[in-house]
């Protein structure tokens, strides 16, 4: 490992629009598979790593995930009066984050067996890498909708166009942030600006993993867990 880091976003402040009637009155984080919150799977993914830093930002129904999340050492970043999308909400979150390259999860999916986070950290070069997205190959991923994201080249660089599918799992350097003039942003943005660089770079996620966006994903999940448990 080269120096990988030790802060970890975990991305929870959307409306969860796509779940209908489960988020009309709780925040998409706290709907539950297998009997636990989705904010909770993510926290186990990130339990082994125990970054020093683990930041939550909020919004939507913002008060029952601070209630959920408390006494549990995760620093909250409440985005108001609006959503400030990926890279906005992780530029706000940076002070409490700290400096250098994060780690970044997002709170509505689960992973077959193989830790994501582990598997960035090992394959971490800052001196090549800007970025570093965990991806996954379509025959893996459940539960997904559209097509994919990115291609993958022998090297590991990312470009625009092709079946791999991002997991929402990745460590960034977080300097060209400061240079975006708007304060909602996407991270898409910053992706391009490395592609154009060529320091985006992938790694293929080596088990299954489960798109948890709608109700449908929720049974997926359910079943792609008893299935590893077996």
């Amino acid at each position: 490992m080269r120096n990988p880091p030790d802060s970890l976003m975990i991305f929870a402040a959307g409306f969860g629009t796509r779940m209908g009637a489960l988020t009309s009155a709780r925040p998409k984080p706290l709907v539950r598979v297998a009997g636990r919150a989705l904010i909770d799977h993510a926290l186990d993914v990130a339990a082994p790593i125990a970054p020093e830093v683990i930041v939550v930002n909020t919004h939507y129904r913002a008060d029952q995930m601070q209630a959920h999340l408390a006494g549990r050492g995760v620093v909250i970043s409440h985005e108001t009066p609006e959503i400030l999308e990926s890279g906005g909400g992780l530029r706000q979150a940076l002070p409490l984050l700290g400096d250098g390259p994060v780690m970044t999860l997002n709170s509505d999916v689960v992973w077959d067996r193989a830790n994501p986070l582990t598997l960035l950290r090992q394959a971490w070069d800052p001196a090549q890498m800007d970025a570093l997205l965990l991806c996954v190959e379509p025959e893996n991923a459940i539960g997904r909708r559209g097509g994919g994201d990115f291609s993958c080249g022998p090297d590991g660089r990312l470009a625009r166009g092709g079946p791999v599918i991002y997991t929402g799992a990745q460590i960034i350097a977080t300097g060209s942030l400061a240079g975006v003039d708007q304060p909602v942003f996407s991270l898409n943005l910053i992706w391009d600006q490395m592609i154009a660089a060529g320091r985006l770079f992938g790694l293929t996620y080596p088990g299954r993993w489960c798109d948890v966006g709608t109700p449908e994903g929720i049974a997926l999940a359910e079943a792609m867990i008893a299935a590893a448990d077996v």
